[in-house]
Order: C-alpha cells, then structure tokens, then sequence
C-alpha cells in the first residue's frame, strides 16, 4: 500500500470513528435531556434526532479535529485532561445543539432549559465523550489523537 492510499485510508476511518463516537453517544444522551430536563413530546424529540444524527454526520470529523487541537493544550495529569476535553465538547456542541432545538419548535422556556440541561450534560461528559471517542478511534485502528495540532492521525 503506498503513502498515499494509506493516508487517504486513515481520513476515511477518521471520518467514520469520529462520526460513529458522536452518533452513538450524542443520540442518547440528547433523549435523556429533550424528553426529561426539556420536556419535549417524544415527536419533537424524534425530530430533533434526527436532525442531530443528520447534522452530526458533516461534524463528526470537525469536533474530532477541534477536540484534537484543543487537547494539545492539555497537560499530562487527569483534572486537565477533564478540563480541556469538557472545555472542547462545550465551545463546539452547545450553539449546534441549541439551533437544533429551536428548528424543532422549541418554544422559549424548552430552548433555555434545554440548552441549560445540554451544558450541565456536556459538563459532566466531556472527558467520558474523549475517552469513548479515543476508544472509537482504538476499534478502528486510529491513535486516539489531541497529540499534536489538528492532528490527521496518521
């Protein structure tokens, strides 16, 4: 296999680990928090769903490269690896998930909990989501990243 179709292998499983990890993760934790912290009906949060599975499939990848950059400022002990993957998670999927919130008729107090529910979750998951997400990357034979800028794991 020459440089270049292995480069190009390891985008393409890059794109799919990242892709999957946000997917399976984000789509159980959004029901959680639409359907008990928001209050939405199950139609909304059906809706909104798959609107998070639609947008997540063109972003899964960039928060892989984002978390990735930012990790790099994180040093070698555990409260900054938990401080810098729970800061990446947030500064990237909170104003994606409030939008799809808002495009699923959200009313105004649905949108402010939801959002407010989506932080404290994003919070409180930020270094598991790095850790499955790492894990993801292992199954599909990818470092875990955050090693070096805008790292292409390759």
């Amino acid at each position: 296999m020459t440089h270049e179709t292995e480069t190009r292998s390891a985008g393409w499983r890059s794109f799919a680990a990242d892709t999957l990890a946000l997917i399976l993760f984000f789509t159980t934790t959004g029901i959680i928090n639409e359907r008990f912290v928001a209050g939405m009906s199950w139609e909304q949060v059906f809706d909104a769903r798959l609107l998070g599975a639609v947008l997540m499939v063109p972003s899964g990848r960039p928060y892989g490269l984002w978390r990735d950059w930012v990790m790099r400022f994180a040093g070698p002990g555990r409260m900054s690896q938990i401080l810098w993957d729970t800061l990446a998670l947030v500064s990237f999927q909170v104003p994606l998930y409030a939008a799809i919130l808002a495009i699923n008729g959200a009313d105004s107090a649905e949108l402010l909990r939801g959002t407010l529910g989506v932080i404290v979750i994003m919070l409180a998951s930020g270094r598991p989501y790095g850790a499955f997400l790492n894990f993801i990357r292992r199954r599909f034979g990818l470092s875990p990243g955050g090693t070096k800028p805008m790292s292409l794991n390759t």
